[in-house]
């Protein structure tokens, strides 16, 4: 892939919500037709796509950023979509992190899923597949496992848990540095799935036990960044099985794809946050300015030339995404 096709920016724009009608709220955003361009007051920003409000419609996100991910997965490329905005902007909605596996969800993760068992069928002949799946939360900086059985026991035994006290009831994962210098979590969770049916059930179990918590702004806000992975494990079914050679094993394309439901950016005056749940944004604002160092840092042609610092460490989700 060529440099600039790395990195691609989308911006969704919702429709307003009741609590915003009833407050008397109007559309702020103005959408240039036929361009990837909106309007807010005297500024105008440029993206790569448009979603909503006279943009492209919402039902194409798919199509249009996704889709091609999942392609390039298939060819063992690492991806990674990124759902940003301020809280109760529609990301996990956008992301459908919150999948109950009742089919009414229409978000992108629901979309992959589909997708990629589409194209298992159409491979199974001539291709080993092997696909995992894990799912993780960052929750006031500490790296939660929401696929530990443990979260399931305590969401079984009394349903109206808090599923933040669900992840303080367990002990964080940690996050370690192979050889070969690559992230790895130890323990983390990593299920094998052979269906859609299967990794839509972890998928579900894991939205269960997501850290959600009120605000003035959402009354759902999550809590935390949630980093759903996929990883695809390929090899070539040989055509001629009596004649294996020491090399066969080595033919393997591996590449993961991680769908990131970052936790919405706040101002403390406008949530109405104070205690626990203030204590919850700050840990959430700096996460997702680490993030747009990082970003920013990746971005500079100049500083990547001169061999410029990124600055990964700064935070666990920079780290783990790293």
């Amino acid at each position: 892939m060529e440099a600039a096709e790395c990195v691609k920016v989308a911006v969704n724009i919702r429709p307003l919500i009741t609590p915003e009608l009833l407050n008397g709220c109007t559309d702020c955003i103005t959408v240039v037709p036929k361009e990837p361009q909106v309007h807010i007051g005297s500024h105008t920003f440029t993206y790569d796509f448009v979603f909503g409000n006279a943009g492209l419609p919402c039902l194409e996100i798919y199509d249009h950023c996704c889709a091609p991910l999942v392609d390039a997965l298939f060819k063992g490329y690492n991806a990674t979509v990124l759902a940003y905005g301020q809280t109760g902007s529609g990301k996990t909605y956008t992301m459908g992190t919150n999948y109950s596996g009742d089919g009414a969800n229409c978000g992108i993760i629901p979309k992959v899923m589909e997708d990629i068992f589409k194209r298992v069928g159409t491979t199974k002949d001539s291709t080993e597949l092997l696909i995992r799946v894990s799912f993780i939360e960052i929750f006031k900086e500490e790296v939660f496992d929401l696929l530990d059985s443990n979260s399931s026991a305590l969401l079984k035994n009394d349903g109206a848990v808090q599923a933040k006290h669900v992840a303080l009831s367990r002990a964080p994962i940690q996050i370690r540095e192979t050889a070969s210098g690559g992230i790895t979590l130890a323990g983390v969770t990593e299920a094998e799935v052979k269906t859609k049916e299967e990794m839509g059930s972890f998928l579900a179990r894991g939205s269960l036990a997501r850290a959600t918590g009120s605000t003035n702004m959402n009354s759902q806000s999550s809590r935390s960044h949630a980093i759903f992975t996929i990883t695809l494990e390929q090899k070539k079914i040989s055509s001629c099985s009596s004649t294996m050679t020491e090399d066969a094993g080595e033919d393997i394309l591996c590449a993961k794809l991680h769908l990131v439901d970052l936790a919405g950016s706040e101002r403390a005056k406008r949530t109405g946050a104070d205690g626990m749940r203030l204590k919850e944004g700050i840990h959430i604002n700096k996460g997702l300015l680490a993030l747009g160092n990082v970003i920013s840092a990746l971005g500079d042609e100049r500083k990547r030339k001169e061999g410029g610092h990124v600055p990964y460490r700064d935070s666990k989700l920079t780290r783990l995404l790293q």
